[in-house]
């Protein structure tokens, strides 16, 4: 005779408060687990994510769309990569990510001179 969830849970709902909080202790005791564990890490994870987002310090600079203006940001893109006019010619083709791991005002200097010369630029 196996008994369902549902039995269980209505037979806790009519165990009076001090009879529960004692069985969740054994039950704690028996499987080797803590009820509180998955309260005290989800309150951490939060905090942990802000902390690390605050410590980022090396961003990419990520190239979406050249616009209206290729030729402007293939200059823009040479002088930023230090790439020849080829490579700098594919890298706009291509799109996608310029510059890796720069420090953040470095990264925004960079977009405001990309978008100056036409271009839709993100910073991830």
């Amino acid at each position: 005779m196996a008994v369902t969830k549902e039995e269980i849970i209505e037979a806790l709902k009519e165990m009076p408060a001090l009879e529960l909080s004692e069985l969740v202790h054994e039950l704690e005791e028996v499987f080797g687990v803590s009820a509180a564990a998955p309260v005290a890490v989800a309150a951490a994870a939060p905090a942990a994510a802000a902390a690390e987002e605050e410590e980022k310090t090396e961003f990419d600079v990520n190239l979406d769309d050249f616009g209206a203006q290729k030729i402007a940001v293939i200059k823009v893109v040479r002088k930023l990569t230090n790439l020849g006019l080829k490579e700098a010619k594919e890298a706009v083709e291509k799109k996608g990510t310029l510059l890796q791991g720069v420090k953040k005002d470095e990264a925004e200097a960079a977009k405001k001179e990309l978008e100056e010369a036409g271009a839709t630029v993100s910073i991830k």
